[in-house]
């Protein structure tokens, strides 16, 4: 017996709160009925999944694993007889049609799915009277699903593999319904967290040893070998650590490809890479061992090829889900998504949660939107092609696995058949991605073409069914037709020829499943029965005979019927395995087709939301001329957002341009300015076009000139994260500290509200420290928004800091916000009339008002900034510590 797939293990449930009979391991499996004992069988080859079983129209679960999906889908748990000394054992079922439904369901709570179903007629064995044969049919896992209808189409469905030793790690990625497979190899397990988090895996491979070994660990739940590094959001199999040893994942990975060497992949010198993916492909071996999973060669990539972006980061500035409810609306992503294909949609996500770093990729899909924004007809006419175009990437996955029907064929060849089109309208393109489609491969035309040709346009979706392939394609084929349509009519005329011949107006010819054809005449007729008759069933009013010529026919009809669809689905399996053949060259071509929708999409947005092409350039320089934010914009009604402008990054030492100060844009701005006037969704858009140019795409602003970042950090709002025990100010020193410790000069740093989770000269303190270090430490490109504005005395003593402000304009009884952001600082929060604002009642307003006139005239802080700062010497570039709270 073959080992068992990782799958997921049950919630525990305390022994004593069972129902009786729960635990099949505690019953006398002689005592079981036929069936049960299948059950059980099955069920220890599998036994950290959840066993669907199907019997008749339902698929069936038993003991825990039926306590357990009750529990979990909110289903009735009820009982079946499962012998005559055992009684009856807990169960829940769900119907077979909707087995997918509630398997999904499952899914997504970190369970692992074993199908056992009927493969074979359920007549077939009720006439030879002994149990239907029952095998697994499918293995689900979180990470493995290939049907579209457990698939998010617009999402990658990522199953992972992790091997660490000490500092190193090797990680290896695939989605397997679209075929992509990667590894790489760092050190650093920071790094590796953040890695994770940005694939976001449904399901993450991870070799240990006994005795946990074969279970899946559900979100949230922890184990001992499992390290701290690895986020216990994810859903984790344990493995065995054989698969993952570097010489069986070389064989793994050389046998999957047909290869001698690993060097072709770029791979060879990355052993931790090369052992994580040896054991991702060990794993679907195991869990698809019915079927061949189609992947794409292994490719490997390097983390510092792309602008990072670390959890907190994406979090924070909302890429692909907001942070209120963590929904797609309101993102980035559901701003710019504008994309006509799935394809389309699952690589605009890749992107922007990896931009580039290369200038000349960046400049390549610049180039693009260009043409396509400048190029009217040709966007308009591409958008429209690519509407008719079903996703190719994960049609070909099925059909390389062998799960594809005649729907999906016919999807897949419709598609490829759009190809030439598509290639005759990018024919007059000059950017690289439109020259990319301009050459589709011949043979995949004539794909589609013998496709179209074999299946018809509306096959059945069960393949076994018949009625799949064109009349003229096979000659076997079109004569077992001819004499089963032969029959058929002959079958069809027999009515019509009896009641002639004997005279009998009411005689039918009927059929039944378990007797077959017959002739029918009622009890008062049966005096005029011809001799030729012999009987076959007597019923309370007819009488029901055969002729030696219809039994002779009957047999040929059914017989020609499970011939014919027995013929057609082996037509269909060769020119499935044909589609799976050309899977990798297909899936090129899908590729290139993402890119173009994707490029397309974001030229639609350049053109409608008025965006730039921004000038990426070899510097450190941000100037961003009337730039706006893409998703509040996008919410506000036309002309409602104020856009500002902001400019950073001074010149590098050494490289002063003649007639330019060093420092004429600031490295650092200390931005002041009332709660709610736009602080934060200032940093944020600045944040955001910057990546959006990383990107690849235009941005929100009149003009923008873009130096290459490396990190982008974003430090925004706060959170308690009562899991791990640490409290709001806790979490930001924490994300502080992370910001510290990794920025560099060509790093992007936006910073809201340091130090407010404590005492107001601690949090003063920690905040004027901060913004001295990252302006005259690290140098990094910085806006520090906050409510000290005792912080606007840096841009006195450091020449690379400047003051900004969010302004407003004051009247008698309130404040009216502007949004707009300009040189200078403020001397006022306004935090009393932000109140006022939110509803407080006047009487506490009147009241804080009171109180912030007595701080203000005895407060020493201000008085202290004036008296302990000690100027900067012209003459020294140094800056000095500075004792800002002398006595």
């Amino acid at each position: 017996m073959s080992v068992p797939p990782s799958a997921s293990s049950a919630p525990s449930v305390p022994e004593n709160s069972l129902p009786p009979n729960a635990d099949y391991r505690q019953l006398d499996r002689e005592k079981l009925s036929e069936m049960m004992h299948r059950y059980i069988e099955v069920k220890e080859q599998y036994p950290h999944a959840l066993l669907l079983f199907r019997v008749g129209d339902f698929f069936e679960c038993f003991f825990q694993d039926a306590i357990t999906i009750a529990q979990e889908l909110e289903l009735v748990q009820t009982a079946k007889h499962a012998g005559k000394e055992i009684g009856r054992v807990p169960m829940t079922g769900v119907p077979h049609h909707a087995v997918e439904r509630y398997a999904t369901m499952l899914l997504e709570k970190g369970y692992a799915v074993a199908i056992c179903d009927q493969v074979e007629d359920a007549e077939i064995a009720a006439r030879e009277k002994r149990q239907v044969r029952r095998e697994i049919t499918r293995i689900l896992t979180p990470g493995t699903l290939t049907d579209d209808g457990m698939l998010k189409g617009r999402k990658n469905n990522y199953l992972a593999a992790v091997v660490i030793a000490g500092d190193h790690w090797g990680l290896a990625y695939s989605d397997i319904s679209t075929g992509e497979f990667l590894t790489t190899q760092s050190q650093n397990l920071e790094q590796l967290t953040q890695e994770l988090m940005r694939l976001q895996p449904s399901e993450v491979l991870f070799p240990i040893n006994a005795p946990d070994l074969g279970k899946m660990l559900r979100p949230g739940e922890k184990s001992s070998q499992l390290p701290d590094c690895l986020p216990n959001c994810f859903c984790y199999s344990l493995r065995s650590q054989f698969p993952f040893s570097l010489t069986e994942a070389r064989n793994q990975i050389l046998e999957q490809f047909q290869l001698r060497s690993l060097e072709g992949l770029g791979c060879d010198h990355l052993p931790l890479g090369v052992r994580a993916a040896g054991g991702l492909l060990d794993y679907l071996e195991d869990t698809q061992r019915n079927n061949q999973v189609p992947l794409q060669r292994l490719r490997t990539y390097t983390i510092t090829d792309y602008l990072i972006l670390d959890y907190q980061s994406r979090r924070n500035l909302e890429i692909t889900q907001t942070v209120r409810d963590g929904t797609l609306h309101g993102s980035l992503l559901w701003a710019l998504d504008k994309t006509s294909t799935a394809m389309g949609g699952r690589a605009l996500r890749r992107w922007l949660l990896q931009p580039l770093l290369d200038l000349r990729g960046i400049r390549a899909r610049h180039d693009t939107i260009q043409e396509l924004v400048e190029n009217h007809e040709l966007r308009f006419q591409l958008q429209q092609l690519l509407r008719q175009i079903y996703d190719l990437e994960r049609l070909t996955g099925r059909a390389g696995n062998g799960t594809a029907n005649a729907r999906d064929l016919v999807a897949l060849a419709d598609s490829l058949a759009k190809l030439p089109e598509l290639s005759v309208l990018v024919s007059q393109g000059h950017s690289p991605y439109l020259k990319s489609l301009q050459t589709v491969p011949p043979i995949l035309e004539e794909l589609a073409h013998k496709i179209q040709s074999y299946l018809v346009d509306s096959p059945p979706q069960h393949l076994k069914e018949g009625g799949i392939i064109r009349s003229g394609m096979d000659e076997q084929l079109d004569s077992l037709r001819v004499l089963a349509e032969a029959d058929q009519q002959w079958l069809a005329n027999l009515e019509v020829q009896e009641r002639e011949r004997t005279g009998i107006s009411t005689l039918k010819v009927g059929f039944n499943k378990a007797f077959g054809y017959y002739i029918s005449i009622t009890r008062s007729k049966l005096d005029q029965a011809p001799n030729d008759y012999i009987r076959k069933q007597t019923l309370t009013n007819e009488e029901r005979f055969i002729t030696p010529e219809l039994k002779e026919r009957e047999a040929r009809i059914l017989t020609a019927k499970d011939d014919l669809n027995q013929l057609e689905y082996e037509i269909f399996l060769r020119l499935r395995l044909e589609v799976g053949e050309h899977s990798e060259l297909i899936r090129d071509v899908s590729r290139a087709v993402a890119a173009i929708d994707v490029l397309s999409g974001l030229a639609d947005i350049a053109v409608y939301q008025g965006y730039c092409r921004p000038e990426m350039v070899n510097s450190r320089e941000v100037k961003i001329i009337e730039g706006r934010h893409p998703v509040v914009e996008k919410s506000l009604p036309p002309g409602f957002f104020v856009p500002n402008t902001a400019q950073l990054g001074s010149q590098e030492e050494g490289s002063e341009t003649p007639g330019v100060k060093p420092y004429s844009h600031p490295d650092l701005i200390i931005l002041t300015g009332p709660n709610a006037s736009g602080k934060s969704c200032y940093l944020r858009q600045i944040g955001l076009i910057q990546l959006l140019a990383q990107v690849g795409s235009f941005v929100p602003a009149k003009s923008a000139k873009l130096g290459i970042c490396d990190r982008i950090f974003t430090r925004v709002g706060a959170v308690d994260d009562l899991a791990t025990g640490q409290s709001t100010f806790m979490v930001e020193m924490n994300e502080t500290a992370n910001i510290l410790n990794h920025a560099t000069p060509k790093s992007l740093v936006l910073l809201d509200e340091i130090g407010r989770g404590t005492a107001t000269f601690d949090g003063l303190s920690i905040a004027w420290s901060v913004a001295e270090y990252l302006a005259t430490e690290i140098r990094s490109r910085t806006i520090f928004a906050t409510h000290y504005h005792e912080l606007n005395e840096l841009a006195s003593i450091i020449p690379n800091v400047a003051n900004y402000q969010v302004t407003v304009k004051e009247l008698p009884d309130k404040i009216i916000f502007l949004h707009q952001v300009q040189p200078g600082g403020a001397d006022k929060s306004y935090g009393i009339e932000a109140g006022r604002l939110a509803g407080l009642p006047d009487v506490v307003i009147q009241r804080a008002k009171q109180v912030m006139r007595q701080i203000e005239k005895h407060s020493k802080i201000a008085m202290g900034l004036r008296k302990g700062i000690k100027k900067q010497d012209k003459k020294d570039d140094s800056v000095e510590q500075l004792d800002i709270f002398e006595d």
